[in-house]
């Protein structure tokens, strides 16, 4: 049931934010377009790199945290293996990289303002509303996860120069 209900989601929430909307930009061709030739190809790291968190995300909240991604419906359990060892928002940045993605596969430069605009919304509402649930909700072990993991951008080694995750903190 939890697997079908993350699916609706999926259609509803990410399929507007991620389909519907950039679909509408370059079919009515809203805004100044980019002509990056070939380059534009490399759209596609962004974009498979940003589907790739989404639906890894997706699946721990089912798997680990026995909830989905909806606010109206979230993960029993925190959630901190996998992506959540790195950065703890990855579905987050997934959303932005696919959106960088699409635009610049598609040249539309709107695009890349609606990346902003959702990275911006995104850090808006994590910060005040989604950790602060969060720590109401889990606690101690919560606010030793925000210690140790970053909200967005992993964290690399002094010495080895690789992301690193909190280790064995939880």
């Amino acid at each position: 049931m939890l697997w079908l209900r993350t699916i609706l989601f999926t259609i509803l929430v990410p399929g507007t934010e991620l389909v519907l909307l950039p679909l509408v930009v370059v079919y009515l061709g809203l805004g100044p377009r980019i002509e990056p030739g070939p380059a534009r190809y490399a759209g596609l790291v962004p974009l498979l790199a940003g589907l790739f968190m989404i639906l890894r995300g997706f699946a721990a909240f089912v798997r680990r945290g026995r909830g989905t991604p909806a606010i109206y419906d979230p993960p029993r359990e925190l959630v901190v293996a996998g992506l959540y060892r790195y950065v703890r928002n990855p579905q987050y940045v997934g959303v932005v990289l696919v959106i960088v993605g699409q635009a610049l596969l598609t040249g539309m430069v709107v695009l890349f303002g609606y990346a902003a605009l959702m990275a911006v919304g995104y850090h808006l509402f994590v910060r005040y509303y989604e950790e602060p649930t969060l720590g109401r909700l889990f606690g101690e072990p919560y606010a030793r996860y925000r210690e140790a993991v970053p909200r967005w951008l992993p964290r690399r080694s002094r010495r080895t120069g690789r992301c690193t995750g909190p280790g064995h903190a939880f």
